[in-house]
This record gives C-alpha cells, structure tokens and sequence, in this order.
C-alpha cells in the first residue's frame, strides 16, 4: 500500500529572489537583442545583500537576547545560504559558458 506524498506548505520556490522577472527584449546599436541581463543580475546581488544582512540582524538580535523566536534567524541565515549557493552556481556556470566559447576554435 502507498501512503500519497503531501506537498510543502511554505516553499514557495524563488518567489523570495527579487529581480528575476522577465524583462522585455531590448535591441542596442549594434542590433543584438539584449534582455536586461546586466539589470536582473544585479537585482539579485542587492537582494541577497539584504538577505545577508537581515541573517546579521537577527543574529545580533539573538545573541543579545532581544530575538524571542530563535527560529527566525535561523531561517533568515538559511535563507541567506541557499541563496549565496545559488548566485555561486550561476556564477560558475557563466565562467564556464565563458571559458569554453573562449576555447572554441574558428
């Protein structure tokens, strides 16, 4: 007999990235299509900035003893994690894409 899996109440997936909403396609001078690639990234470093420093609030807060829910900084620290993993990974994966166009022979 199968017991049915229950879904996750509370993940809500990225939905807590800010900047990662779809841009319209812009057209530069030189008539490639661009979408704001440069805008979105840096919408996510400033978000996780913030992240990271709601974790150090809340830590500070906790250590002094004026966090009455310990949970909360150890969700904000979490959160700020996952998300530094993640820009971490995008990162690496561009510096690959990079590294192996620069290989590429004509």
């Amino acid at each position: 007999m199968t017991t049915p899996i229950s879904p996750l109440s509370g993940a809500g997936g990225l939905s807590g990235l800010t900047g990662l909403t779809s841009t319209p396609a812009t057209t530069d001078a030189t008539g490639t299509t661009g979408s704001g690639f440069a805008s979105v990234l840096g919408g996510v470093v400033d978000n996780l900035s913030g992240l990271q420093n709601t974790a150090n609030t809340l830590a500070v807060k906790a250590v002094t003893g004026d966090l009455t829910d310990i949970h909360q900084a150890t969700l904000a620290a979490t959160r700020a994690q996952v998300t530094m993993d993640l820009v971490s990974a995008v990162r690496n994966k561009g510096v690959d894409a990079f590294n192996s166009i620069m290989n590429m022979q004509a």
